[in-house]
């Protein structure tokens, strides 16, 4: 799904964002349809920040159905993504290189080649309402290089891959 709990980027154009509830809602709904179906192992994989709240929700209607094998993985959070970008750079953070893949960019925008200061406290940010966020933010960057090098956003792509493969093999 391309879009999920992002409240506070509601600012930016083009953000869809839902609330937990409605995001708990709509995966719990697919997952019932597809246990209905015969499945039994599910891994959802979440790469967003905010949708960490629908884990939880997830794992209880997991609990209550029998045979079930549920996991909810935030794959750029995951030891082995981490481990490479600690190798590539040590700011790894919204909206920055670490999330700037070759087949994520728009043809014929040009990325500044300097790094954007990293914001102090994005804990802070979601106190703040989505306008504030993005007077704060600008960009939607919260700091470290804006891209790196091909060879470095496909290796951490194929270290969350590899261990998105192990997870489900593992279900």
């Amino acid at each position: 799904m391309p879009f999920g709990v992002a409240p506070g980027f509601a600012a930016f154009p083009g953000t869809v964002s839902l609330r937990a509830e409605t995001l708990t809602a709509v995966l719990t709904e697919a997952l019932e349809t597809l246990y209905g179906q015969g499945f039994r192992r599910f891994l959802v994989v979440n790469g967003h920040g905010g949708n960490i709240q629908v884990g939880e929700p997830l794992a209880e209607w997991a609990r209550g159905r029998e045979g079930i094998g549920l996991r909810f993985h935030s794959w750029w959070d995951s030891p082995a993504v981490r481990a490479v970008a600690e190798q590539v750079h040590p700011e790894a953070a919204h909206a920055s290189w670490f999330e700037n893949f070759p087949w994520t960019r728009l043809p014929g925008v040009e990325l500044p080649t300097s790094e954007k200061p990293a914001i102090t406290d994005p804990e802070a940010l979601r106190e703040l309402d989505p306008a504030a966020v993005r007077a704060a933010v600008g960009d939607g960057s919260y700091g470290g290089p804006y891209a790196v090098a091909d060879e470095d956003a496909l290796r951490i792509w194929e270290a969350g891959v590899a261990e998105v493969r192990a997870l489900i093999e593992a279900l």
